[in-house]
């Protein structure tokens, strides 16, 4: 599963590489949503708030839990370099704990109002799973802007 996060959180990556900052600000969907925020939601809350707060306990990251959707406007490689700040952070707590462990921490119902997952495994599949639909969310956003298709044949 580590192995599989980290080939998304690279696909991710080549997505957004190169794009001028005002084609990351863009909306071109109904909903409304733009790269930059879609990174930010990935940043804060998935990598920060399953990983860093969920797993590891990490009292910065618990403190710092907000909608990652609703960030402050910022330029692409600022959203990108918050990405790969929070996949470094992520890494580090993957390297020290027990998967098969239960969370360290779970959010209270104003927070994330689910019932806590039993171990870390359970966790890090939910991060990948979000990391990997919203890959192809950039994917389908980037074709828009300038027609980039990533061919995925690993």
């Amino acid at each position: 599963m580590l192995a599989q996060l980290a080939n998304e959180r690279r696909h991710v990556l080549r997505t957004v590489d190169g794009l001028e900052n005002d084609a990351m600000r863009r909306t071109l969907i109904p909903s409304g949503w733009a790269m930059t925020q879609l990174l930010n939601h990935l940043a804060l809350d998935d990598e920060m708030f399953w990983i860093s707060a969920v797993l590891g306990g990490d009292d910065r990251a618990i403190a710092e839990l907000h909608n990652g959707w609703t960030s402050e406007p910022m330029t692409g490689s600022e959203a990108i370099n918050i990405y790969k700040r929070e996949i470094t952070r992520s890494d580090e707590v993957l390297a020290k704990i027990d998967l098969d462990a239960p969370p360290r921490w779970w959010s209270p119902p104003s927070v994330f109002d689910a019932p806590p997952m039993s171990n870390g495994r359970e966790v890090l599949f939910r991060v990948l799973a979000e990391t990997s639909v919203h890959a192809g969310h950039l994917d389908i956003i980037r074709e828009l802007i300038d027609g980039h298709q990533d061919l995925v044949l690993e």
